[in-house]
């Protein structure tokens, strides 16, 4: 009796595996034993199954559940690992209890309680995972486990989902080209919406041939969680040797400009776990990086590892140094050089401590301009059959690298001593004049002997001087001799052979005569006749040799000169203007450079001229129409992409300084030129014009409806998706440019309709057509709240009696009342609602709303109209209950990303009747920039806004459709009916200022109408 009452029971059993600080080891020996005196094995499992429901039908995570499940696990398991301790024949009984419970979860899994297959899935896994790693089932069993949680993978519910994942995780074989648990993981991994699903897959998939590439582009999940796991798993799991140098690279830099901290802190788990692999060889990791392709990753590479360490160990682990505290020339590569100037750049931050340590990895500027010169000066200089030979240009590639990165260490030297910092700046110059000097190499040499010299006088004189060298080096030139002079010549000789002919017969005659006196005499004549014949002689052998200087017109001579000239320009104070050392340039240079037939001698003399037009606003204007000439030369050739985007950009800026009312067919051309880039097929292109164009807006320079409307159009097309900067540029500039003043509003107001209707009016064969529509109007009504106004902007119209959402609320009931029975109408009423409207408008507001509700039959419109009604008659100050509640909603939630190609599209924007105008130039730019952004990021529920006086940022909703376009060139837009726009009345300031600018809207309409 005694005996039975220790044995543990079930029930006893289960209630202390609930309690929290229970061992469940000792509960787990004493239901064995009591497992084992039971001759009816039969109850046992019956009644261990009965209990168990009573855990498996709770779906929360409740502790004393878990504690419960973990307890079975380990119970069903703990036969096996007994059995291979003490190699007894329990396998029969452990594969009746594992038997029995596997049946029960296997019939249990497609249960209709999601609790059921939730805990079901999660039992599966941790019996699989108690198990021993060499441990054993039977084929029949595994077959049934695979097949019901693949089904489970399929679960609508994600927890259920992760289990199963984990349950299938030692079921994958991944050397099985065919096993359909490695391709559920794959397809996972890409396609599951919850993010817990994706990290549970990518804690469990086995890294092989077939998932590594899944894994590698989980780097890019929009989940932080999700990306810090997927470096995880490629620091613990995945060689070195396993990554393409292609993938280590995009690893590397995506993962050290990640905007989450979290990720960056485990991107240097990553960099010391491929350490390891290299066995601590700093220069071996950038070798298998290929620093020459991509040095601008392999710097933040090297400065993640420089912060892992302090200070003084990274200089005293830096051998490759030697007393001179210089590398070898022989022993110079990509990789060491780059490392001494990174780590030369990263002490050089650290400020004072990092200074101390410097000056024992940098030698002293005289010195160091020797080395310098020392390698530079036998950079080998190739032929045309060398270029074409790829081992001999990989060569001069790689001297090339090694020389850039040896001229920037230079930026890290202290150049106070007056001395050194001659030497210096001499050895600089000599190195610039050099013929073997690289046009790879210029711009940085410039860039440092500018940074050196700080007077802008002194500049232009010694850059002159340099590209005068360059141009007109002096060369040495044998000149023939005249007939006539080699006759004289001849003649000389002649009579100097007649003159020691006769002097040596005079000296035997005084010879024999013993006249000494004499003889001594003639003897010194006869020597000084023969060194003038000897002269004659030299002279008629050698050719005349005269040195000059010789121009030099080879496009690699003019390139230099030109990169020259454009660094010197680039950093010159704008108000220094042009001097006539600079006129002098201009004229020999810049502007023959110009007709160049070599496109990167024309580039950069086009660069040159842009910066010269900066100087001096005459010299913009009398210059402006020589770039835009050559500029629609090129258009539709195919360097376009090169040679136009960098034009774009100096076009932009010179529009800067056009007065009013002149140049006005300039005007036009360059205004269509950016009109037309904007859908250009060179994402370059296009990039380049929005971002001139939204700086012209910005600046208060131009102020465009049609553009605008393009604008918002570009950046909603699904074309622009891996358009990054283009997108990003625009995102932010929207709602600085919107909440900047209201002028600027109404821009956007009248934009609304032109925008929505070339959306409405899209074929479905276009791009735009897979827009959401009401999103856009969204955006747009957003960015037209009065209450996102800055405070100062705010102050401006308050003798205004109508809010520019007053004036938006009239023109969308018009538009609705002209067609009460068109698709759109839902649109505007949804529009409707989300405007903050003023009590001064609620009288004709009202008027227009009833008129809708008796002319629109559809119900949703109505709801919507009797809503606003509502509210306008119920609260006058309607726009303040309102403006609190759209506070509530970010601007991430007013956008969208897409997925499809730009090049497809023609937009022909209706006709404006409103203004386009080109404004004279504003010093409202400095207080703008200064502006603070904040970037919003999308999120699932609600947004938050700060307050008004901060700068928004835009982001959008990622859509995920993707549709590829291929013959959409041709389609063209029916443009939509012209808005009449009815703005307020203004101060006699603000009618002052519009009188200033230039009313463009005529040649838009016709660039429209072409």
């Amino acid at each position: 009796m005694g005996a039975k009452k220790k044995l543990l029971q079930i029930k006893e059993a289960f209630q202390l595996a609930q309690k929290p600080h229970q061992n469940h080891a000792k509960i787990l020996a004493a239901l064995k034993r009591t497992y084992d005196q039971l001759e009816d094995k039969e109850d046992f499992h019956e009644k261990f199954i009965h209990f168990l429901k009573y855990a498996m039908i709770i779906y929360r995570r409740e502790p004393a559940v878990e504690q419960v499940i973990n307890f079975v696990a380990k119970f069903v398991t703990s036969f096996y690992q007994m059995q291979k301790e003490d190699g007894s024949e329990e396998g029969e009984e452990e594969n009746l209890l594992m038997n029995y419970v596997f049946k029960f979860l296997l019939e249990s899994h497609n249960a209709n309680s999601h609790a059921v297959r939730f805990r079901t899935c999660q039992l599966v896994n941790k019996i699989l995972g108690n198990m021993p790693e060499n441990a054993q089932i039977d084929d029949d069993l595994f077959d049934k486990i695979n097949e019901a949680m693949l089904i489970r993978l399929k679960d609508k519910f994600s927890n259920v989902r992760i289990q199963a994942v984990l349950a299938l995780s030692r079921l994958q074989d991944p050397k099985d080209e065919n096993c359909p648990v490695v391709n559920i993981y794959n397809t996972l991994l890409e396609n599951d919406s919850n993010s817990e699903v994706r990290r549970a897959v990518l804690s469990c998939i086995a890294p092989s041939a077939r998932t590594l590439p899944k894994i590698v582009g989980r780097t890019m999940d929009v989940k932080e969680a999700v990306r810090k796991l997927a470096y995880e798993v490629l620091a613990e799991k995945v060689h070195l040797r396993a990554l393409s140098i292609a993938q280590r690279v995009k690893l590397l830099q995506q993962g050290l400009n990640d905007r989450s901290g979290a990720v960056k802190e485990v991107m240097k788990k990553l960099l010391q776990a491929w350490l390891q692999f290299t066995e601590g060889d700093v220069l071996e990791l950038l070798h298998r990086l290929d620093v020459e392709n991509c040095p601008e990753v392999a710097i933040p590479v090297l400065n993640a590892m420089f912060s892992l360490s302090p200070l003084h160990e990274l200089v005293q682990n830096c051998k490759h140094l030697d007393s001179r505290k210089l590398i070898p020339l022989e022993d110079l590569t990509a990789e060491n050089v780059l490392y001494w100037r990174c780590l030369c750049e990263y002490l050089k931050s650290k400020g004072e401590q990092g200074e101390d340590l410097l000056e024992q990895m940098l030698p002293e500027p005289a010195i160091y301009a020797d080395y310098l010169l020392s390698y530079l000066q036998n950079m080998p200089v190739l032929t045309e059959e060398q270029r074409e030979d790829f081992t001999c240009f990989e060569k001069l590639m790689t001297k090339e690298f090694i020389g850039q990165q040896l001229i920037v260490i230079i930026g890290c030297m202290d150049t106070t001593e007056e001395g050194g910092r001659k030497h210096l700046l001499v050895t600089l110059q000599n190195i610039l004049t050099l013929p073997a000097t690289s046009t790879a190499l210029i711009s940085l040499l410039v860039e440092r002997l500018l940074s050196i010299v700080k007077d802008d006088d002194r500049r232009i004189q010694i850059i002159a001087e340099i590209i005068s060298e360059v141009r007109e080096p002096i060369v040495t030139v044998s000149q023939p001799v005249d007939a006539a002079e080699i006759r004289k010549r001849e003649l000389k000789l002649a009579e100097i052979k007649v003159k020691l002919f006769e002097a040596k017969e005079a000296l035997e005659e005084c010879i024999t005569l013993q006249d000494f006196n004499r003889a001594s005499v003639l003897k010194e004549k006869i020597t000084e006749l023969e060194l003038n014949k000897n002269d004659l002689i030299k002279e008629a052998e050698q050719p005349e040799i005269k040195e000059m200087r010789v121009e030099k017109n080879d496009p690699e001579t003019l390139l230099k000169c030109l990169m020259m000239c454009y660094e010197l320009l680039k950093i010159m104070s704008l108000s220094k203007g042009i001097g006539p050392t600079i006129n002098e340039i201009i004229e020999s240079l810049i502007l023959p450079g110009i007709t160049n037939v070599h496109p990167a001698v024309r580039n950069m003399a086009v660069l040159c001229l842009g910066c010269c037009a900066l100087q001096n606003k005459d010299f913009a204007r009398q210059q402006l129409a020589l770039l835009l000439q050559p500029f629609k030369a090129r258009r539709g050739n195919d360097s376009q992409s090169e040679d136009a985007h960098i034009r774009a950009e100096n076009c932009e800026e010179e529009s800067e300084t056009i007065e009013e009312g002149e140049e006005t067919a300039t005007i036009h051309s360059l205004l269509q030129l950016l009109s037309g880039f904007l859908d250009s097929e060179f994402s370059e292109l296009r990039t380049e014009t929005a971002e001139g164009i939204a700086k012209l807006m910005f600046s208060g320079r131009l102020i465009s409806a049609k553009l605008l409307s393009r604008l918002v159009l570009l950046w909603y097309n699904p074309v622009t998706e891996e358009d990054t900067r283009l997108r990003h540029c625009l995102g932010v500039f929207f709602p600085l440019f919107a909440y900047a003043n209201r002028s600027n509003q109404e821009c956007f107001e009248e934009a609304y309709f032109p925008t929505l209707q070339t959306l409405l009016n899209a074929p479905a064969t276009s791009p735009l057509s897979e827009i959401d529509i009401s999103n856009v109007s969204e955006l747009l009504v957003d960015l037209t709240r009065p209450s996102g106004l800055k405070p100062q902007s705010k102050k401006s119209q308050d003798y205004q009696d109508l809010t520019v959402h007053d004036s938006l609320a009239m023109k969308i009931c018009n538009e609705i009342l002209m067609d009460p029975t068109a698709p759109d109408v839902r649109i505007y009423a949804k529009a409707l609602n989300s405007l903050e409207l003023s009590s001064s408008s609620t009288e004709n507001l009202l008027v227009l709303l009833n008129e809708i509700l008796e002319k629109v039959k559809d119900k949703l419109c109505q709801r919507a109209i009797e809503k606003i009604k509502m509210n306008l008659t119920k609260d006058p100050n309607v726009g303040k209950d309102h403006t609190e509640r759209t506070e509530e909603t970010g601007l991430s939630e007013r956008t969208q990303e897409t997925d499809i190609t730009l090049s497809e599209i023609t937009i022909q924007n209706e006709e404006e009747n409103n203004k386009d105008v080109l404004h004279i130039p504003v010093n409202e730019v400095k207080s703008k920039a200064t502006a603070k952004l904040k970037s919003t990021r999308n999120k699932a529920g609600k947004g938050q806004r700060k307050a008004a006086a901060e700068v928004r940022s835009v982001s959008r909703r990622k859509t995920g459709t993707t549709v590829k376009c291929s013959s959409e060139s041709g389609d063209e837009i029916p443009e939509s009916v012209p808005m009449s726009s009815s703005r307020p009345s203004r101060r006699a300031k603000t009618v002052a200022l519009e009188k200033t600018r230039m009313n463009l809207s005529r040649l838009l309409s016709r660039e429209a109408d072409q």
